[in-house]
Formats: structure tokens, C-alpha cells, sequence
């Protein structure tokens, strides 16, 4: 570990020296040589450090995005030249390549950090052996062996013995207590904040090898940071657990604020970003206009979400524009009563005639049916009487009450259709009584 903490020792002078710098701040509130003064002092490092590195986070998020969006790609490739590893490897680089993409990307935070966490280390493990190191002189390191965070000095490990820890002022116990706490802390946060990345903010419709590798990585670096932790001092498990509760933080206003399309989140958000726009009757903030525009801008290759969120501002009479505002419909304009009530403008739309039931209809086309029936034999009751007065012989005359009888018989109702009576349309000539 000390051949890698020389590697680091360009940065060891600056970074003892912003931690002086801290301390002569928090000792004039809390005392130089107490716990708060020197824990807050790593506190305020790590924050420092994490802002300067927001840029390099915000590349890291945009590198993770492309990679995700790439995967289909990447596994065509791999399926295709499967048998070739060379080919496969000038194709994916010129996949890198047109994309601008570029994998180590998503390592740079990781990577920027790696400096100042081994010279930190060698700072502390030069507190815990009496060295003074950078700017620390002998009077600060006096002060700094005196501190304990909640009963364990700052340069105290899990694995020193009892003697090693009797000599920094502290006993075997307190130690061992507060390190193993400060451990689970660091791997629950680590794990959480992988977890949290997994479930709610990646891409639900892409299933590629990536998101396994990742689901894998959310159980290996808990581990690792358990099995590291008890060789690390308490200063710097102080610096990696503020570190994994920033970057957790920091993960969390992403997942809230700039989602990854097509994942839980962006459901999530479009859903509060629709009922803000609907309430206001407009976009009020850049980032929302922003989102708007990239949505409006996919035209048909937006996802499920983002089709349900345009529907939605459309139902609210709101369109969306180019350049990611939101105005009212023309189609569909929301005007407002005298008392301030919002009615619609629209058109009214066309009602649609009441379903009846099958009694109705039965019953509807039974009475329809009977009028038919009953005027058509009027008309031909009123042509056969007609031509009985002018045509028909004096022998056929007898023969009309027989008909009116026939007409009247039980069962039939009194009325026939013209199918039961057998009559043809137009003028008939009667018949003899002798046929009857």
C-alpha cells in the first residue's frame, strides 16, 4: 500500500492543506483537538471534491445513457462476428466512433477520485504512526491523535490490536464498534444507490447483457467495500461514507429531475410534469421545456410514456411546440364563464341514439309490423269492393260475407298479412262460389 500511496504523493501536500484549512475553521467553533473539528474537516474535503467533479458526473450520466442506447447495437455486432474477435472488436470501435461515445466515460468520477482518496489515506496512516506529512507539523498532529469520532480516533482500524489503540487513547471495543457501523453504512448506501439505479432509472424495454452486468455489480460492491473497509482508518471511512451518501443524494435529483427515457422514473415524472403543465397552462421552467422539446422532437419514435403524456396535455386542450413551450389547442380551446368556471369551446360532438333493449325492439317492430298489416289490407278490402260494384257478376255477390267469415275466424285476430291471405298486388278477379 505504500508503493501506491508514493504514486499519490504529488497530491498528498494539497490535500493536507485543504484539511488545515477546514480545521483552523471548525476548531474555532468546536476546539482543535476535538472530533467534530477533524471530522467535519474530512466532511468539507469531500464535498469540495465532489463539487469540482459535478461536470465529470454530469459526462458520466450521459456516457451510462448512450451505452444503454447502444445495446442493441452491440449485440448485433456480437451476434454477427461472433466467430471473429477481431472484426468484432474494429466494429464496435466504429460503433464508439459515429455515436461519440465513449465507454471509459462512466468511470471518470470514480477515476478523478482515486488521487485524493490515497492521499488521504497516507495522511491518516501518518497520524496513526506519529509522521507528519504536507503541511500537518508536529503540533497538528498532535492535535489530530487526540481527536475521536464518537470513541475512535481518526487514524484507528478495525484490525489494530489493543495496544495500537490503547496508545491513540481509545480502547479495543470502541473501535471495533464504531468501525463495523460505519462499514454496514458504507455498503447499505452503496447498495441502495445501485439498486436505485437498476429499478427505477434504466431503460425497461432494452433487455441486454449490460443491465445483468450491472444487477451483479450491485451485489459484488457492497462486498468489496466490506472486506476493504476493515483495513481502512476511521478518517477515511468518515471520507467513503460521506462520498457514498453524496453520490446517493446526487443519484436521487437526477432520477427526480432528468430520467432516463423509457425507465420508471421518467412514468414518474411525466405524470407530475403533465399535472404541473395542465394546472398552469404552461411550461414554467426551463427544464421542462427542455424535456418537452426532446419529446416533441422523437415525433413517432417516442415510448409509451411519452405518447401517454402528449394524449394527456391534449385531452387538457394544450399543444406542444418545437421549442418545448405549451399553448392552448385551437381544436379544442378552454374558455372560462363570468364566474371564472372553464368551459369547453369545442364543437359539441354528435350524441349517439339510446341502445334499446330486446323487449324495446321486440315490441317496436311487432306494432310496426301490425300498422303495415293492417293498412295494406285496407287498401285491398277497399280495391276488392270497388271492383265487386263494377265488375263482378251478380252470381259472385253472395260470396263477399263468406270471405268477411273466413277473415273472422278464431285464432287469427281479425287481420291477416298477405302472405296468409294469398292476395297479389293489383286489381283480382273474385272467385266462384263453386271453388269456395
Amino acid at each position: 500500500m505504500d508503493t501506491i500511496a508514493s504514486l499519490f504523493s504529488f497530491i498528498t501536500t494539497p490535500v493536507s492543506w485543504v484539511i488545515v484549512q477546514f480545521h483552523s475553521v471548525y476548531g474555532a467553533l468546536f476546539g482543535p483537538d476535538t472530533g467534530w473539528a477533524w471530522g467535519l474537516s474530512i466532511v468539507s474535503l469531500v464535498i469540495l471534491i465532489r463539487i469540482c467533479l459535478i461536470p465529470l458526473f454530469v459526462k458520466q450520466i450521459k456516457a451510462t445513457r448512450a451505452m444503454q442506447t447502444l445495446q442493441p447495437e452491440m449485440k448485433k455486432i456480437q451476434e454477427r462476428y461472433k466467430n471473429d474477435k477481431q472484426r468484432q472488436s474494429e466494429e464496435m470501435m466504429k460503433l464508439y466512433k459515429e455515436t461519440g461515445t465513449n465507454p471509459l466515460s462512466s468511470c471518470l468520477p470514480i477515476l478523478a477520485q482515486s488521487p485524493f482518496f490515497f492521499a488521504l489515506y497516507h495522511v491518516l496512516n501518518g497520524i496513526a504512526t506519529g509522521d507528519t506529512i504536507g503541511v500537518i507539523n508536529e503540533s497538528l498532529l498532535a492535535s489530530a491523535r487526540k481527536a475521536h469520532i464518537v470513541g475512535a480516533p481518526l487514524a484507528a482500524k478495525f484490525t489494530d490490536s489493543s495496544s495500537k489503540v490503547e496508545a491513540l487513547g481509545a480502547t479495543l471495543t470502541d473501535v471495533r464498534v464504531v468501525t463495523a457501523i460505519m462499514i454496514v453504512l458504507m455498503s447499505a448506501s452503496q447498495f441502495y444507490t445501485q439498486r436505485q439505479l437498476m429499478t427505477k432509472n434504466v431503460d425497461t424495454t432494452v433487455k441486454t447483457p449490460f443491465m445483468q452486468q450491472q444487477k451483479m455489480l450491485m451485489y459484488v460492491f457492497p462486498v468489496m467495500f466490506a472486506v476493504f473497509g476493515i483495513n481502512f482508518p476511521v478518517g477515511v471511512l468518515v471520507y467513503w461514507l460521506t462520498t457514498n451518501l453524496w453520490t446517493m443524494g446526487q443519484q436521487m435529483y437526477v432520477i427526480h429531475n432528468n430520467p432516463t427515457p423509457g425507465s420508471k422514473a421518467q412514468a414518474s415524472y411525466l405524470e407530475r410534469l403533465n399535472k404541473h403543465v395542465t394546472h398552469h397552462g404552461k411550461a414554467r421552467k426551463r427544464s421542462e421545456r427542455t424535456i418537452i422539446k426532446a419529446i416533441v422532437a422523437k415525433g413517432r419514435d417516442r415510448n409509451e410514456f411519452e405518447r401517454k403524456f402528449i394524449n394527456g396535455l391534449s385531452k387538457a386542450g394544450l399543444a406542444a411546440q418545437t421549442d418545448g413551450t405549451v399553448v392552448k389547442s385551437e381544436t379544442q380551446a378552454v374558455a372560462q364563464t363570468e364566474d371564472g368556471t372553464p368551459t369547453s369551446t369545442a364543437a359539441p360532438k354528435r350524441q349517439q341514439p339510446k341502445r334499446q333493449t330486446k323487449s324495446q325492439r321486440q315490441s317496436g317492430s311487432a306494432k310496426t309490423a301490425g300498422e303495415t298489416t293492417s293498412e295494406s289490407e285496407s287498401e285491398s278490402e277497399s280495391s276488392s269492393l270497388s271492383l265487386s260494384k263494377s265488375d263482378e257478376p251478380e252470381d259472385a255477390k253472395p260470396a263477399a260475407p263468406a270471405k268477411k267469415a273466413a277473415q273472422k275466424q278464431p285464432g287469427t285476430g281479425g287481420t291477416r298479412s298477405k302472405a296468409q291471405s294469398g292476395q297479389r298486388k293489383g286489381p283480382q278477379r273474385p272467385k266462384s262460389p263453386s271453388k269456395k
